[in-house]
């Protein structure tokens, strides 16, 4: 399937890309259904790419590679609505908010995406922490080398 991403054009994406989010992503309610895109190799950034509309787009990057001491803790809700039956099939995005440059851009781990592969389900959620930090967390890679 063909679709108009906000950062890479159009580009084939296969269904092993799509995933739902039954409840959209705070913000965009209306948006259901996302292709999730690598963005560049060796990166340890990936697109979540609205199916439906170009304009809606979001880098995001595996959390872990800025802070290795990253943890939340899911809700009984949220993996109920993921449906999650063991850990090892979700991984976890944390959007990025893109400044002038790249090393002046942050990573918002305080809603953190969960994506669920084994049930190709995703969901943002808004951890209940007061930790301002994790909001604009700096994108700075906690190894050297990382790109």
């Amino acid at each position: 399937m063909k679709i108009d991403t906000k950062f890479l054009g159009q580009i084939e994406v296969v269904q092993e890309q799509l995933y739902s989010f039954e409840e959209g992503i705070p913000g965009f309610l209306e948006e259901k259904q996302f292709a999730l895109i690598p963005f560049g190799k060796n990166t340890p950034f990936m697109i979540l790419q609205s199916t439906s509309n170009v304009q809606i787009g979001f880098v995001l990057a595996f959390p872990y590679t800025f802070k290795a001491d990253y943890t939340f803790e899911i809700s009984k809700q949220d993996v109920e609505a993921l449906n999650i039956e063991k850990q090892e099939d979700i991984i976890t995005y944390a959007i990025v908010t893109l400044k002038d440059t790249l090393p002046n851009s942050t990573v918002n781990l305080l809603a953190p995406i969960i994506i669920n592969t084994k049930t190709r389900q995703g969901r943002q959620i808004v951890l209940n922490e007061n930790k301002q930090e994790l909001l604009h967390y700096p994108l700075k890679p906690v190894k050297e080398g990382v790109k």
